[in-house]
């Protein structure tokens, strides 16, 4: 029997956390005596690992700067969490796209540039932790596109390469799924254009939950 594996991003794919990264981010900016980067520039490194998004948002910094903007953000968004000010909503539909997915026999998965706690508290949340068997987050991978996550996906469910869908809404995503040789399907209501996606890699790009469940539909 083939075991197929459906492998998400969160930020922007699960979830709509732009408002709370944007808000931690400028925390972090200015904790460090820095302009906050435009709310477009946050948006577009979101998924990757924060130290790379950092030096990726602050280019002229050395290697410690990157790392203390890090831990600012790691502070400024626990404190919004501890404050219960984070939202991150789920997309509309995505709770029963999970739903069907695992009753038609999927097995899921999340790539994520969030950390293990990060993750882990979204998913509670919103009720979903038990649908997923694999969590891979930036605590233990190197940054999209790097393939390790998708890699541990694949290693901690068995599931073959040619069976297994990543599914994000950046072309950071897009790109990991074609180093690790498995499917890649992008969404258009996250964080960067369809057209990024496609150039990254992506086979096609969702524009609603029925056209993403039509894609993996036709791996069945």
């Amino acid at each position: 029997m083939t075991v197929r594996l459906a492998i998400f991003d969160c930020d922007g794919t699960l979830v709509d956390s732009q408002a709370d990264i944007c808000a931690a981010m400028d925390a972090a900016f200015g904790a460090h005596g820095l302009a906050a980067p435009e709310r477009n520039a946050t948006r577009r490194v979101v998924g990757l690992s924060l130290h790379e998004a950092m030096r990726q948002l602050h280019p002229d910094g050395a290697h410690d700067d990157h790392a203390a903007l890090t831990q600012h953000y790691k502070d400024a968004f626990r404190a919004r969490r501890e404050a219960g000010s984070v939202a991150e909503p789920l997309y509309e539909g995505i709770a029963a796209l999970i739903e069907e997915l695992v009753a038609d026999g999927w097995l899921l998965g999340v790539a994520t540039g969030k950390s293990d706690r990060g993750l882990a508290h979204c998913l509670a949340t919103h009720g979903l932790t038990g649908h997923f068997i694999t969590l891979q987050t930036a605590d233990r991978h190197p940054s999209k596109p790097h393939p390790s996550m998708v890699e541990a996906c694949l290693d901690a469910t068995g599931a073959d390469r040619a069976a297994t869908a990543m599914i994000g809404d950046t072309a950071y995503d897009m790109a990991m799924a074609v180093n690790a040789g498995v499917r890649a399907f992008g969404v258009d209501w996250g964080y960067h254009d369809p057209e990024e996606l496609v150039e990254a890699g992506a086979e096609a790009v969702a524009t609603s939950m029925a056209e993403l469940r039509a894609l993996l539909r036709g791996m069945e």
